[in-house]
């Protein structure tokens, strides 16, 4: 397990990274393409522009087992995003994950995965936290792998990972 703390229902921190809910403020600003000092200079990546744009749909998205910004705590930027798609589906939850391009390889996927992942295990009636990744992508893969993620499927070039909780 991780060693994370939630300051808030809203946020999670681990030793190097906080994973806080997206403010209304940026959401907009992602929509308008407006930049934020608070930002990593490549952020927001292609699946950010994704989520802030489904996030106006899906108002759960944005509670405490919803989406998160995933920032930097030495610099105070944000680096990615991270999510849970709720509500549960039988017990299941999805998580998506990305790191820009310029902060990739230091662990920040692993380790903002490992605490969103042990944090949705909490809810009541979530036993498993799933994921989809393209094979052609094999960081992401090592990321679930390193978290505990558990292959249990592959068709074409999607392989669908889940951990679940060890009562089930």
């Amino acid at each position: 397990m991780s060693s994370f703390s939630s300051a808030t229902p809203a946020q999670l921190t681990t030793d190097r990274l906080a994973l806080r809910t997206w403010t209304a403020a940026e959401i907009a600003a992602v929509h308008h393409d407006t930049r934020s000092a608070h930002w990593a200079d490549d952020f927001p990546a292609e699946g950010d522009r994704l989520v802030a744009s489904l996030l106006d749909d899906h108002p759960a998205w944005l509670g405490a087992y919803g989406h998160r910004l995933i920032v930097e705590r030495d610099s105070g930027l944000a680096v990615g995003s991270i999510g849970l798609f709720w509500p549960p589906d039988d017990g299941a939850l999805e998580i998506g994950y990305g790191i820009v391009a310029s902060r990739r390889g230091r662990g920040y996927a692993s380790e903002a995965t490992r605490a969103l992942t042990e944090f949705a295990l909490t809810a009541p009636g979530v036993h498993t936290v799933w994921a989809t990744v393209e094979l052609p992508n094999p960081a992401s893969v090592r990321v679930l792998e390193k978290t505990g993620f558990r292959h249990r499927a592959t068709e074409d070039d999607l392989a669908r990972f889940a951990i679940t909780t060890p009562e089930r």
